[in-house]
């Protein structure tokens, strides 16, 4: 049984003085735990929504929605499917309630029920786990983008998720803190076996997922493994989308004249290519 599995799934928006909205039109997708997957698509497509529909911040108008086995449209277990899925959003600045960190990172476990003596354990293992631990007795707002972006993530892994849902968690912030925060998402998905679903607008970011997921105007367009979906450059132009800067540059080569046997999706890649181009 896949860890999280949506079917058939519509949601609509209803707004004072505005018409209903439908942003979701019959969505099935299926996630398995331990999975890393990129949710792309253009703003708009429904990608949030269906990121607050796995926590059960939202419920479904039609279809389900299973968590390890829960429906979230069952009220007395949505405590146990918040356990299961934490929610990790764009602007670290709206998730952080605490005055310090450490006490920033208990707010979770302390909501659900977690007896205080587990939760000094948790935020220290959740502070190490993010490389934050030697700030734990900082003002989360001296802290930069990434670092705060980190602090918010722990605060999800402090409450022991077996899946974090990512919703563009680097928008906001600099090179430098998008880095920090990717190779926290990796770190966790690789060594505690975390699920991870990112949804991003960096397509070198989706390039480190196993499985990248396309969404178009409520539904979902395209799955594949990253190189499936970024080496049908045609395609991604096709549907006004992105492809990884270094699959980017070979395209145009390639368009030019300049032969490659290979399509690269990261720069280190791209360089090979370039290489064995020159070679020949």
């Amino acid at each position: 049984m896949p860890f999280i599995e949506v079917k058939d799934v519509r949601f609509t928006y209803h707004m004072e003085a505005m018409d209903a909205l439908e942003v979701l039109h019959g969505v099935s997708l299926t996630v398995e735990q331990g999975e890393f997957v990129a949710l792309l698509g253009h703003n708009g497509c429904g990608k949030s929504t269906l990121a607050h529909l796995f926590n059960g911040m939202l419920l479904p108008g039609a279809g389900t929605i299973t968590v390890d086995g829960i429906d979230t449209a069952d009220e007395k277990r949505q405590l146990d499917i918040r356990r299961r899925v934490g929610l990790v959003q764009q602007n670290p600045d709206n998730q952080l309630v605490a005055g310090i960190v450490e006490e920033d990172v208990a707010f979770g476990p302390e909501n659900i029920g977690v007896p205080s003596g587990e939760i000094r354990v948790r935020v220290d293992e959740a502070l190490k786990t993010v490389d934050m631990y030697d700030y734990r007795e900082h003002a989360p707002h001296k802290l930069s983008g990434g670092q705060k972006q980190r602090i918010a993530i722990a605060g999800i892994i402090a409450m022991q998720p077996k899946c974090i849902v990512l919703d563009e968690p680097t928008a906001m912030l600099d090179p430098r803190g998008r880095t920090e925060v990717m190779e926290t998402i990796q770190r966790l998905n690789r060594e505690k076996g975390i699920t991870i679903i990112l949804i991003t607008h960096y397509m070198d970011e989706a390039v480190k997922a196993k499985r990248v997921v396309i969404m178009d105007e409520g539904n979902i367009l395209k799955e594949g493994t990253p190189f499936e979906i970024f080496s049908n450059v045609e395609f991604m132009k096709k549907h006004d989308l992105d492809v990884p800067q270094a699959t980017e540059l070979v395209y145009r080569l390639r368009s030019a004249g300049i032969p490659f046997g290979g399509i690269p999706l990261s720069m280190e890649d791209c360089i090979r290519e370039l290489k064995q181009a020159l070679q020949k």
